[in-house]
């Protein structure tokens, strides 16, 4: 890998140096209490790309007060007018696109051609919320004795706090902000401290749109727990949506319960990948790259699992192989790039740990299976063949590009062997047969079925998990029901 020096293009020093990298509080930025930062990393190459405002419990309680004060004018500010907000920064989204694609890049890792995809999908969020913001209705009905009437309001559940991660930057944001402004929501929000930069731009472009002072506050931070748990423990936040691991979801779960928070979580994925023998391998090869390779692997919706019928697997294992071996890998900026760094060095550690797990139990490496060359945190594209049930990444998450194949012959192996994890995010299937494409979609116990493609992930569609992947809905016409409550008023006297 050649290209994983430090670029000299001026235009990177630009993206960055554009980022005002503070705390944003009650419409105003400022840094932390105590002037602490923090460095923000270039993945491809482990440089200091930055520093920025590192916020103490102090700065984080200041803008959940910043939120409560907002909440009651913002409730009842015009649904059209909140539209108009979103609307106008999903414009200046796409008119800032190039600017904002490199700077997910420098500070996530992903090649250019991968954010520059996320910027698209991000500002859609905006879009559709938009749009849903005049959507809110309720309900009027007769009461059944025909004595009173039964009026249902949809009201705003109050000061949210958002916790986003570090792989979509800018997406998981759009996709709890958007719901949120349209709902009538005030919001704290802490984006992970590996990628904060794309969150502070986000921001200010809403900031520019309209947004009033204290509807949306951004606070940055090293430590989420530090700034996190002040704010779930107090009265005045209302709800809590987090998009994250398991463990930590599981984590904020148990601390939300002293208040009652409202919660929906998107956590975890360990995705199954099913390829019967009436599928059209290309197609299916085609849709493996998408599902296992969209961010170098590191997505909750990443296919983990491979389980491919032995009358395809040969030609199935050789066209992945083949595939996987050709990518590009390298620094994200640079020109046909297709492979970036993991994100930090923990994330290397743990993909390495998960691949020497399962050739040390028997797998077999087809292509890749190591780090790769230079300074960043790069791990070469890999297919195991083999791969028994006893590895470690057939239960973990391997959030890294590793594509781990095991065969199968009857179809209810494969039903449930997809089903055999804690996990119920998003499955795979390719198969020509549309009863079996059915029979298979309502047998598979996850959220999402993506059926014949490679990506599931659309703004207008439910976005969300079972089991130990998640509580609630990002997304489509349910998204906004996240950030609503109901209220009935039992009307007497007529």
């Amino acid at each position: 890998m050649s290209v994983n020096d430090q670029s000299s293009d001026p235009r990177e020093s630009t993206v960055v140096g554009n980022v005002t990298k503070q705390l944003l509080v009650d419409g105003k930025w400022r840094p932390a209490t105590g002037g602490g930062t923090f460095p923000v990393e270039d993945p491809s190459t482990t440089a200091t790309l930055c520093s920025v405002a590192d916020a103490t419990s102090e700065d984080a309680l200041e803008a959940l007060a910043a939120a409560d004060r907002a909440q009651p004018s913002w409730a009842a500010h015009p649904p059209r007018e909140r539209g108009e907000i979103l609307r106008r920064a999903f414009e200046t989204i796409t008119s800032r696109h190039e600017d904002l694609a490199l700077l997910m890049t420098l500070e996530m890792g992903k090649p250019l051609a991968e954010s520059r995809a996320e910027i698209t999908y991000a500002a859609e969020f905006f879009r559709w919320f938009a749009e849903e913001a005049v959507r809110i209705d309720g309900d009027y009905t007769v009461a059944p004795n025909g004595k009173g009437r039964v009026l249902v309001l949809r009201q705003p559940v109050g000061p949210a706090l958002m916790v986003t991660p570090w792989n979509f930057p800018m997406a998981m944001g759009t996709r709890k902000i958007g719901p949120a402004v349209a709902a009538g929501c005030t919001m704290v929000m802490k984006p992970a401290h590996q990628t904060p930069l794309t969150m502070l731009a986000l921001g200010e472009i809403l900031t520019e749109a309209g947004l009033p002072d204290g509807v949306l506050n951004i606070v940055t931070a090293r430590s989420a727990g530090s700034v996190m748990r002040p704010m779930i423990e107090d009265d005045r936040a209302r709800k809590l949506t987090f998009t994250g691991s398991t463990p930590v979801g599981r984590k904020l779960i148990e601390q939300s319960a002293g208040q009652v928070l409202n919660v929906s979580m998107e956590l975890g994925g360990n995705a199954p990948f099913l390829v019967f023998d009436d599928a059209d391998v290309d197609a299916a090869v085609d849709g493996a790259m998408l599902a296992k390779m969209r961010n170098v692997g590191e997505a909750c919706t990443a296919a983990n699992r491979f389980y491919v019928h032995d009358g395809v697997a040969e030609e199935f294992t050789r066209k992945l192989t083949e595939r996987m071996e050709a990518l590009r890998v390298g620094r994200g900026v640079g020109d046909g790039v297709e492979v970036g760094p993991l994100i930090d060095a923990n994330q290397l550690d743990k993909v390495v740990e998960l691949v020497d797990d399962a050739v040390a139990k028997g797998a077999r490496v087809e292509t890749g299976g190591s780090r790769g060359d230079g300074q960043g945190h790069y791990y070469l594209p890999t297919v195991l063949t083999g791969v028994p049930s006893s590895a470690r990444m057939n239960r973990e998450e391997i959030f890294g590009p590793v594509a781990p194949i095991t065969t199968f012959t009857e179809e209810h192996e494969a039903t449930a062997a997809a089903n055999n994890t804690e996990f119920g995010l998003v499955s795979y299937v390719y198969t020509r047969d549309v009863q079996r494409a059915l029979r298979i979609s309502e047998n598979l116990q996850a959220g999402m079925v993506g059926l014949n493609q490679g990506v599931v992930s659309n703004a207008s569609a439910p976005f969300g998990g079972v089991k130990h992947s998640g509580i609630g809905r990002e997304g489509g016409k349910v998204g906004i029901d996240e950030y609503l409550e109901t209220k009935y008023v039992a009307v007497g006297g007529l």
